[in-house]
């Protein structure tokens, strides 16, 4: 990754195959480099307009006037931004041309020609950053809404670009300045005998109130990495309960072995559908039950270990057959399914059967798809809720920066408590500011933590 520097960048910012093609150069010499290869003075336009203008390639935009004029290469939507009002803070300049390969990659080699370099991956986005378009935060959210297939992650993503968690960790930060200047006021004034400090009893309670903020937004990773990967659903039971036949019924396709022979599925089979916007991550596990076959145990020691990561577990038998005996935490919702209703419809199983904390029971017949509708809008509903004022962490350097502050408050109100000396309480305090100011990039960011975070976007944003 380059460091920001005078350079003028250039890049395809569309996946090609599509009928437009859109180029972004961005920099000091965009309009100059515009100009020529337009070979139109773009200077006097009106910035923030569109204009229809011929594009010429290298051999057309050499200033030698006996060259005789070529036919431009296309003719483009040309769009004007002058910094500050752009994208990245500068000069920029969108092309927008038809989406052939062989015109876009020309106008690309023009642009480089006439003094553009090619941007690396997230480079624009890198320049919006470090020209205070945008914190870093928000930075990240703008890989997120490009990588986010689903509605859910969507509108975290575009809840983060907008600023919540910006707005929520600004709120933080002045809680904690106001907290330490006034353990900074009590040490700078210690010996002035004739003022009066705030109660330590006050402060930790504000202590609290700020940790108690950290605390909620780090357990919110939970339900964001849920959002970004997939809800982890694992379908579980005894063998030939039908497991095998729900997850193609619920996939829509063959996706694994159906079969009379018990211990037939021995591994883990994953995959994933939306249902309600939302991504639900199935995960089809070996039937349990008490074998010899070393083999089918080792599926079996897969089947709870999925259970364990399962935020939903659908736990399944037919009727006459008792529910598996299996622990469960209070985090995880389970969906009792008496498969093969086309059978029989009476169920022999009971309450006892299960120790789940939060449990439902349908009937369905996951081979003639009966009550498998009901199924769906079940795990839609089990589903975490997100809204426009929601604020919930993604990303795990977000996660770790937060835990790293909740770590620091921690020692700042046992220091309270324990009324240590002020210097020592202050420096937690700082170390949280720290912390935070991480995730914005509010601190000093270390150029490699920079480069390793835009090196995952795409070239051209």
């Amino acid at each position: 990754m380059h460091a920001m520097n005078n350079d003028t960048i250039c890049a395809i910012a569309t996946a090609a195959g599509g009928a437009l093609g859109v180029i972004r150069l961005s920099g000091p010499e965009a309009f100059s480099i515009a100009s020529s290869i337009c070979q139109k003075d773009l200077h006097a336009y009106r910035p923030r307009t569109a204009h229809l203008l011929p594009i010429f390639n290298a051999s057309a935009t050499t200033s030698d006037p006996s060259q005789e004029r070529s036919a431009p290469l296309d003719e483009a939507l040309v769009t004007l931004f002058r910094a500050p009002h752009s994208y990245t803070g500068e000069d920029c300049v969108e092309f927008s041309l038809h989406g052939s390969s062989y015109i876009l990659q020309n106008t690309l080699q023009t642009l480089i020609e006439l003094g553009a370099r090619q941007a690396a991956p997230g480079e624009f986005t890198q320049r919006a950053f470090l020209n205070g378009k945008m914190d870093l935060s928000q930075a990240e959210a703008v890989a997120d809404l490009i990588a986010s297939t689903n509605r859910a992650m969507h509108q975290v993503a575009m809840n983060q670009l907008k600023g919540h968690l910006s707005s929520e960790l600004k709120h933080l930060r002045d809680l904690l300045l106001h907290l330490t200047s006034l353990l900074e006021l009590e040490l700078d004034f210690s010996d002035h005998e004739e003022l009066e400090f705030a109660d330590r009893s006050e402060l930790l309670d504000l202590a609290k109130r700020i940790d108690h903020h950290v605390t909620h937004l780090a357990n919110s990773f939970k339900t964001g990495n849920a959002l970004k990967n997939g809800i982890p659903v694992a379908i579980v039971g005894a063998p030939n309960v039908g497991k095998s036949t729900l997850l193609n019924a619920l996939l829509g396709e063959e996706r694994a072995i159906v079969s009379d022979i018990q211990g037939t599925t021995r591994d883990a089979i994953e995959d994933t559908i939306q249902l309600g916007g939302i991504t639900f991550r199935f995960i089809d596990t070996a039937g349990i039950r008490h074998t010899d076959d070393q083999i089918e145990r080792l599926g079996i020691n897969r089947s709870l270990a999925a259970v364990k990561r399962a935020a939903i577990v659908l736990l399944m038998t037919e009727s006459g057959i008792p529910f598996p005996d299996l622990p469960f935490t209070k985090d995880q919702t389970v969906i009792r399914v008496i498969n093969k209703s086309d059978i029989s419809t009476a169920s022999k199983s009971s309450e006892e059967d299960c120790n789940a904390p939060s449990t439902t029971e349908l009937n369905i017949s996951a081979k003639y798809d009966i009550g498998l509708d009901t199924l769906r809008q079940r795990l839609i509903a089990t589903a975490p809720k997100t809204s426009d004022a929601d604020v919930i962490v993604t990303n795990a350097r977000h996660y770790e920066a937060l835990m790293r502050a909740h770590d620091a408050l921690i020692r700042v109100n046992n220091g309270l408590s324990a009324q240590l000396p002020t210097d020592l309480i202050v420096e937690d305090l700082r170390l949280t500011l720290d912390a935070l100011a991480e995730i914005t990039g509010g601190a000093i960011t270390p150029q490699e933590t920079l480069n390793n975070i835009f090196s995952h976007f795409c070239v051209g944003k």
